[in-house]
């Protein structure tokens, strides 16, 4: 694994750890702390790599350093919350205990799905009614539809803008990289 990755995977990690506290606090967080990816130089990924992140959303999102780009990307435009879900509902299906799958569909259900919730994604009500139904008796599935349907947003509109954007061109031109691309 190389240093990027390396970084990258604390990065998820640590995000991981960030979605289980109160939104009121990762908010106030947010808000008083500038973001970790401006203060470390992590452009050590390839630029080879970052090319192949261009090709499709499946390549990006199947690589550590690619997920952490589109991520300070979407951070800048305020629209992390499909990736934050994509990525809870890939580790959500890697859940074997009853009690933890049961456990983190309602936190993913609160963190994403619910009406207002602090990172609502988009999807339809019927979508959103399945869910809520199967909360019962989760299943590592139960979340598949609305993953499917944010993953179509994110291919068809984030996605495109982030492979258009001068962060992206900058990467694949050997630039800084993910330090370099913050809010303005």
């Amino acid at each position: 694994m190389d240093f990027c990755c390396e970084e990258a995977s604390e990065d998820l990690d640590k995000t991981k750890r960030l979605l289980h506290k109160p939104w009121k606090s990762r908010l106030h967080n947010f808000l008083n702390s500038p973001s970790p990816h401006s203060k470390k130089k992590m452009h050590r990924q390839s630029v080879k790599e970052a090319k192949q992140w261009g090709q499709s959303l499946e390549k990006l999102l199947n690589h550590k350093c690619g997920q952490v780009a589109f991520r300070v990307f979407l951070k800048s435009e305020f629209c992390e919350e499909n990736l934050e879900f994509w990525l809870a509902c890939e580790e959500f299906k890697s859940i074997t205990s009853p009690e933890k799958l049961a456990w983190k569909a309602a936190s993913i259900y609160e963190e994403f799905i619910q009406s207002d919730s602090p990172m609502e994604v988009n999807i339809d009500y019927h979508t959103r009614d399945t869910i809520a139904q199967s909360l019962h008796k989760p299943t590592p599935s139960c979340f598949d539809g609305a993953q499917r349907k944010v993953c179509s947003l994110m291919e068809n509109d984030a996605y495109p803008r982030f492979i258009q954007s001068d962060y992206y061109k900058d990467l694949c031109a050997g630039g800084r990289g993910l330090g370099k691309h913050t809010r303005t």
